[in-house]
């Protein structure tokens, strides 16, 4: 039984009584059906009294019920009539160009206004048992006892997504789209409406043991079709409108991820949907993103702890599938309509199906496929010893259902691809061999044939296969190299009539077609072209005879990586379409559809036949991503790559602003915003120092600074901006000076010294206490804390003021300058031992050395958040990284580690760390994998009330706990004190007991 029905209904306190008394009023039964646990508890006879009670009362009540029904066919005739009259000016606005794209017929608005309509009454019956003090007692829903956690975990959901609903603000599309739809009324929903209370309650009590599960499968049908939930699933239910909808969900998680920069162009990026709005799928780390080019927003497929490493779709670009690299490697597979498989929860996305190590031996897959019609599903491992295997996904196995093992001089299969008409055949290559494969399914056979490819077979050179496809006439198999040539290989299968088998099916290779110069890096096809896309950016279309048909070659694009065509075929040819002709003799229409281009500098290019229109659609760094900075009091964010790209995006708008190439050679290896925000310093990967124009990129300073042979790590500016430091990785700080030259303000160099004799990991500037000068101190790992004296430093000469030794056995990460929280102004270093130490910010002496959050590694770098206003000077937040997460702490510390809270932000390492102005987001690069990734940060996630009724008496007490702690409990899991768990909400009220109200910051 759900920890909801145990707990008490009747409310604490005077309230409570009059809330009872109202209600007794208005239900003359409700006693009866009030406590179901109560009824289940009474004597025979006591039972036998109400049995007769309720066939004396059953005439009354049937003539009462009738006249109800009667007042609900009228309210729902004027419903009707007001809904049709709304639909008919949707219509006249759709006419007009005014409406959205999505079209709705009258009919369909009246019936889901009516469904809606009637799903927030019905919820609100039913979570009135659950909720007693907002919401009053339905007589025909508080007699539902819910038996299981499943159920009650339905009913919590459905409350809360009750809160956010409002037929004033919601239009009629999004009322269709959002409120489920109902079932047809059958028997067994008509007989549970119109059943008064207590023949409900009688008929449960009248359940033998045996009918019990029937009868628990009933009730729950019965909530759903109260709730207007359909039985269906949403993936059998669903539209491909509905994966955009705006989540009106209150968040609760602390981090929560909302936007990814970047994009992994050793992956495909696909073409998804064009009908009305542009949507591609692409990879960023251990994210797949969906993202809608013309709404500019992206949805998240969260479920990867590792980067991920393959990625394909099915035909119809409904199914997707993720795998990736690492240990405990999965294989996910998502629905794009949707997003997931089931109902969104509030944050995360539930995957369709989930493959759990689907590579128990190796370190992940390497290449993956989908059939066209989307049924299996093949995976080849990343292993010394490779295996193939083959999924019926569709029937949620755990093993596959057939398995090949490869012999390692056929080389690593990094390529794999389905017969588009013939589920059981695929191939496959490395660079060296190509495999063909035919599955026998009734056998549990993969038979599979390569044949070895030297240039004796063709006396040519043959060049590193790239990729192979099926031929269009499916009785061959093309292979492309890099060389610009095309293996044309036959297939040899047995003929099907035959009395007995005669052997597996086999290829050999036919002729070698030299079809250009440029090495060939994409090889697909499309309607009746097969297409080749190469490293000069030359997109070509052949027929089935391998004849040129038309090429695209004066796009000036970089090397092609995937080609993507739209799955909605190509418009035919009118009076008003501008298609070109292609090359052949005849001179036709060269009719295609939509594609997009993905080049391996990372940028991606929408192509439209129709005119033969490129259009850009982003350029993302092709390099590893080690630098980010926010602006000090504008919601920008720049994000600097080592291939020398300076990007700078709103982060609000999620809008791309500028952005700045260096020269090459040039890696952007550190940056930072000056206190003004008018600057940016950039550090890179040779020595090199820029001071740019923060809104321009261009330079400040008419050359740049070259007083260091190593990459700058660090780079920072004083509170005044009179002063810039950096660090390099020959443990060298130097500084710089802010001077007047004939009237005008320029950087100056002013010194530098090898303080250190290990890495850097800090260099932070200060004020004195006693005067408004700035100080300057770095940290290294060789345990030392170094003070300089900028006063009394002068040209080529930076005088150190004060050196100190932080640590005996662990070396320090990073430090940082604690709020002021106390009376004394500290200084807090972590280090490598997940300890956190105070430091005296005047004597340097160590106050308080604490535990630190110990997530699998150490912290490596933090910030304090910002705060929005002066009542929450004393409600402070530490953000931090550390090898792979992201998270947050609330201060003071003490090492409690319920105060913190982490998550997974870059599976591979994080490289740096920025927080906004405002404290509102926490941003993540994720170095090698080419990414930044953008946190919500939620304060009030953190910490919730939580209140528990202990007693049966109703005594109302609170505490305070973790959102780990808050989760478990809104599982079911076990409660504080021995309680039971009532109700969780994200904005609660005053607790009946203490006053108290509201998310509190200390746990």
């Amino acid at each position: 039984m759900s920890d909801a029905e145990e707990a008490p209904r009747e409310a604490t306190g005077e309230n409570g009584e009059t809330e009872m008394k109202e209600e007794e009023e208005a239900n003359p039964n409700y006693k009866e059906v009030e406590d179901p646990q109560q009824e289940s508890k009474d004597d025979t006879l006591a039972w036998r009294e109400s049995q007769e009670e309720e066939r004396k009362t059953g005439e009354e009540e049937g003539e009462e019920e009738e006249k109800e029904e009667e007042e609900g066919k009228e309210d729902k005739k004027i419903v009707m009539e007001e809904t049709e009259e709304k639909a008919g000016e949707v219509q006249e606005k759709e006419a007009s160009g005014i409406q959205e794209e999505t079209t709705v017929e009258p009919q369909e608005v009246t019936e889901s206004m009516i469904r809606l309509e009637t799903q927030i009454t019905d919820s609100q019956s039913i979570t009135s048992g659950i909720f007693p003090k907002t919401q009053r007692g339905s007589k025909s829903k508080l007699s539902l006892q819910l038996e299981d956690a499943e159920t009650d975990e339905l009913l919590r959901e459905l409350s809360t997504q009750i809160e956010f609903l409002d037929l004033d603000q919601i239009s009629p599309e999004e009322q269709q789209i959002s409120s489920p739809e109902r079932q047809p009324s059958g028997e067994l929903e008509e007989k549970t409406d119109r059943m008064p209370q207590d023949e409900l309650g009688q008929e449960r009590r009248d359940l033998e043991p045996e009918n019990r599960e029937k009868g628990q499968e009933r009730r729950v049908s019965d909530i759903q079709s109260k709730a207007g939930i359909s039985r269906e699933s949403l993936v059998s239910s669903t539209t491909e409108d509905i994966l955009f909808q705006k989540d009106k969900s209150a968040p609760v998680y602390p981090l929560t991820m909302t936007w990814s920069f970047g994009w992994n162009s050793s992956l495909p990026v696909y073409y998804i949907r064009e009908e009305r709005q542009r949507v591609l799928l692409y990879v960023c780390a251990h994210t797949a993103i969906i993202y809608n080019v013309f709404r500019n927003n992206q949805y998240h497929l969260q479920g990867h702890a590792n980067i991920i490493s393959c990625l394909c779709v099915s035909e119809d670009r409904r199914w997707i599938a993720t795998a990736d690299k690492g240990p405990d490697c999965l294989v996910i597979i998502w629905d794009s309509f949707t997003g997931s498989g089931g109902q969104k929860s509030e944050t995360k996305v539930i995957p369709v199906h989930t493959i759990f190590d689907s590579c128990p031996e190796g370190n992940g897959i390497m290449a993956m496929a989908m059939t066209h019609d989307a049924k299996y599903l093949a995976t080849i491992s990343d292993a010394e010893v490779q295996k193939v295997c083959i999924w019926k996904w569709t029937l949620a196995v755990e093993t596959p259902a057939c398995t090949l093992e490869l012999p390692t001089e056929y080389g690593v299969q990094n390529y794999v691809t389905f017969n588009p008409t013939n589920n059981k055949e695929l191939v496959s290559n490395s660079k060296t061999r190509a495999i063909y494969y035919a599955w026998y399914e009734e056998r549990d056979t993969l038979a599979h044939s390569a044949p070895v490819l030297t240039e004796k077979t063709f006396n040519k050179l043959v060049g590193k296969f790239s990729q192979s496809i099926f031929h269009l006439n499916l009785t061959q198999i093309l292979s492309a190299t890099m060389e610009g040539k095309l293996v044309v290989w036959d297939i040899h299968r047995p003929p099907s009539s035959a009395s007995t088998f005669l052997g597996f099916p086999y290829i050999k290779p036919c002729k070698l077609v030299h079809l250009q110069k440029e090495g060939i890096t994409v090889l697909t096809t499309i309607d009746s072209y097969i297409v080749t896309g190469d490293i000069k950016g030359n997109i070509k279309f052949y027929d089935h005879t391998l004849s040129i048909v038309n090429w695209y070659s004066h796009l000036k694009l970089g090397a092609i990586r995937t080609l993507s065509f739209s799955k909605t075929p190509a418009t035919p040819p009118t009076e008003k379409s501008n298609y070109p002709p292609d090359c052949t003799l005849k001179g036709d229409l060269f009719v295609l559809r939509n594609f997009i281009i993905g080049t391996s500098d990372a940028a991606v290019y929408h192509l439209t036949t129709d005119g033969t229109k490129l259009e850009k659609l982003f350029v993302e760094p092709k390099d590893a991503i080690c630098a980010i900075s926010c602006h000090p009091y504008q919601p920008l964010i720049a994000i600097g790559s080592i291939c020398g790209m300076i990007k700078v995006w709103n982060y609000e708008n999620k809008q791309y602003l500028f952005s700045r190439v260096f020269e090459k050679g040039l890696g952007v290896q550190s940056l930072t915003y000056n206190p003004e925000g008018a600057l940016l310093g950039a550090g890179f990967t040779e020595g090199t120092v820029y001071v740019l124009d923060a809104m321009s990129l261009e330079n400040e300073s008419p050359e740049p600074f070259k007083y260091s042979r190593t990459s700058v790590t660090h780079i920072s500016f004083s509170h005044d901006s009179q002063y810039m430091a950096t660090a390099d990785r020959s443990f060298t700080v130097a500084v710089y000076m802010l001077v007047v030259r004939n009237g005008q303000r320029v950087w100056e160099y002013l010194a530098r010294l090898r303080s250190h004799r290990k890495s850097i990991r800090s260099l932070l500037f200060g004020v004195y206490l006693d005067s408004n000068e700035p100080r300057l101190l770095s940290l290294g790992t060789d345990r030392l804390l170094i003070e300089y004296d900028l006063l009394r430093s002068y040209k080529d000469h930076l005088e150190v003021l004060d050196i100190h030794h932080t640590d005996q056995g662990c070396y320090p990460t990073c430090m940082v300058w604690y709020p002021p929280l106390t009376r004394e102004l500290f200084l807090l270093i972590c280090n490598s031992g997940y300890k956190v130490k105070l430091f005296n910010a005047t004597t340097k002496m160590c106050r308080k050395t604490l535990l630190g959050p110990a997530y699998g590694s150490p912290i490596e770098q933090t910030q304090v958040l910002p705060v929005r206003s002066m009542a929450e000077l004393q409600k402070r937040y530490l953000v931090f990284i550390n090898r792979d997460k992201v998270g947050l702490q609330i201060l003071p510390v003490d090492g409690n580690p319920h105060k913190t809270s982490a998550i997974v932000c870059h599976p591979n390492g994080v490289a740096s760390m920025a927080v906004s102005y405002d404290g509102r987001y926490a941003f993540t690069a994720g170095g090698h994998d080419r990414s930044v990734v953008q946190w919500k940060i939620t304060l009030r996630a953190f910490a919730y009330e939580l209140r528990i009724f202990p007693n049966k008496e109703g005594t109302s007490t609170h505490t305070v706990l973790s959102s780990t702690q808050i989760r478990h409990a809104a599982a079911g899991q076990s409660q504080p004190c021995g309680s039971r768990f009532l109700f969780l909400t994200t904005s609660p009220s005053p607790c009946a007991a203490c006053g108290s109200a509201g998310p509190l910051s200390a746990v």
